[in-house]
């Protein structure tokens, strides 16, 4: 008596139309590149890099941080180059017109709290004198006057105190105003 073939086995027909086709391609490309990011995926968010002044490596670690897209900038008045005046220096603010996405100042003291074009929201910027609730009640404030999740905001900042407001306020990442603007005086 002839056994009976198994799950998986074709009993000797043979599978060569379109879907048979279809399903083996599939199969073999889910095996090719099993845990990788479609081609596709990732020229999408090469893109999406390059709108945010981004470079990728800088934007893949953060998504991958986060588990999400960056839906805002929040830079520092240090980092605009705001020292005397609540203007912002030019090839600086050329490059941050061009951001799609969000884009809010934390302004320092004595500068007064307004957001000069192009960014859309301006907050106080915590005081070196700040304990660490008062610190994280001012950058949650902050966060909440752009009304964007906090690990979805990428701070840029222009110095050591700036970059420990990241982990208090839970941002997504920290960039060095040197590392975004390239460089520019």
């Amino acid at each position: 008596m002839a056994e009976t073939p198994g799950i998986g086995h074709n009993s000797g027909r043979d599978y060569t139309g379109y879907t048979a086709r279809l399903h083996q391609w599939r199969r073999a490309r889910r095996d090719l590149i099993k845990g990788a990011v479609p081609v596709e995926v990732v020229r999408l968010r090469v893109r999406r890099a390059a709108a945010l002044g981004l470079d990728y490596g800088t934007y893949a670690s953060i998504r991958a941080g986060t588990g999400r897209d960056i839906a805002a900038l929040l830079f520092s008045s240090n980092a605009l180059r705001m020292i005397r005046t609540a203007e912002i220096e030019q090839s600086r603010a050329a490059k941050v017109a061009e951001v799609a996405a969000a884009r809010g100042v934390l302004v320092h003291a004595p500068l007064p709290v307004e957001a000069p074009p192009p960014l859309e929201w301006a907050s106080r910027a915590p005081q070196f004198t700040d304990r660490w609730p008062e610190l994280r009640a001012s950058l949650s404030e902050a966060l909440r006057a752009g009304g964007v999740p906090a690990d979805a905001v990428v701070l840029v900042g222009d110095t050591s105190f700036e970059a420990s407001w990241c982990p208090a306020m839970r941002a997504g990442g920290y960039v060095t105003a040197d590392a975004y603007f390239g460089g520019q005086s």
